[in-house]
């Protein structure tokens, strides 16, 4: 399990995640992505998890049918898969969003049956058509209830109270924490909080969102510490890639760049230069990681490989 090398291993490991392929692609992407860095021996991947979404279409007499899209399926198939073709850790991501409780306690009882025993819980994001995030009536509201869910499956406790005897599952749960707080959290003060109730309900370890200020990430170890949160803290790093990775990863992630960043993207005219600019900048923010002791550094790939197979390389 993931929370036994995490807890074991005294140098820091090495860790991916990587996204569903779009529908009608194949299980082949996934290793193309894949392959190129098991030579780092990574302690664990993380598989994504892309919810519904919906468009309406009209029909006769103005009427609006709701059709549900989804445009990334299989995430606990691929987490099979990965873990049959390379005897390596895989962990699901599992949301609220989109599930009730009862949905949510089948999908791990299959995790469970598949021999997928780490998970990270995760509220997830509001879909497209909603102004703020809505839980699926009958489904978990927060993170903390997911963890919560998951926990009493741990103890043998079904929704079913009738059951006897019933089998207890064995998951390591991981949960996400915010360098620079969560873009809902009124301030860090309110974010932390959160982010012990996560822990106190059982949660085993922290993968942070992504960020480029290594001192924000140390801050926030600091501030976890001072509040009695004292399970693993994984930091969470992502090259930048791209021209477009320049705007759009701020706006995405609700993260700010630093200054000498900028100023060195702000010189790049062409893909190629911003990717010489990022994976130097992820290269260095992971050797000052390794020298303050973080158990295990974990890439965002978004299933692409190259920039952190070359980091990995000369780090790892």
């Amino acid at each position: 399990m993931v929370l036994d090398k995490l807890k074991n291993n005294k140098n820091t490991l090495f860790s991916f995640e990587i996204l569903p392929p779009l529908k009608g692609k194949s299980i082949q992407s996934i290793y193309d992505g894949i392959d190129p860095l098991i030579e780092f021996n990574p302690a664990f991947v993380n598989v994504t998890y892309h919810r519904e979404e919906f468009v309406y279409k009209k029909r006769e007499k103005g009427y609006l049918e709701k059709i549900s899209i989804k445009k990334r399926p299989g995430t606990v198939g691929i987490c099979a898969a990965i873990q049959n073709k390379y005897d390596l850790e895989a962990i699901p991501h599992l949301i609220c969003g989109g599930f009730t409780k009862e949905e949510t306690e089948n999908a791990l009882i299959d995790l469970n049956f598949l021999g997928i025993n780490n998970v990270l819980a995760l509220r997830g994001d509001p879909i497209k058509t909603e102004p703020h995030f809505i839980p699926e009536p009958g489904g978990n509201k927060y993170a903390v209830d997911l963890v919560k869910q998951i926990v009493e499956l741990n103890h043998g406790k079904y929704m079913d109270e009738n059951l006897e005897h019933a089998s207890p599952t064995n998951f390591s749960i991981g949960v996400a924490g915010y360098p620079e707080k969560h873009f809902e959290a009124p301030n860090m003060k309110a974010d932390i909080k959160r982010l012990k109730e996560k822990i106190d309900a059982g949660a085993d370890y922290i993968v942070t969102q992504l960020f480029y200020d290594n001192q924000k990430f140390f801050k926030f170890v600091e501030i976890c510490r001072k509040e009695g949160i004292n399970v693993p803290i994984i930091p969470g790093i992502k090259p930048i890639e791209n021209l477009r990775h320049i705007s759009f990863l701020p706006k995405f992630f609700n993260i700010d760049l630093p200054t000498d960043l900028t100023d060195e993207l702000d010189k790049c005219q062409t893909n190629e230069a911003v990717f010489e600019v990022g994976t130097a900048w992820a290269k260095q923010q992971s050797k000052e990681l390794i020298e303050f002791g973080a158990p295990c550094i974990h890439y965002y790939t978004m299933g692409k490989s190259k920039a952190v197979k070359k980091i990995a390389s000369q780090i790892f």
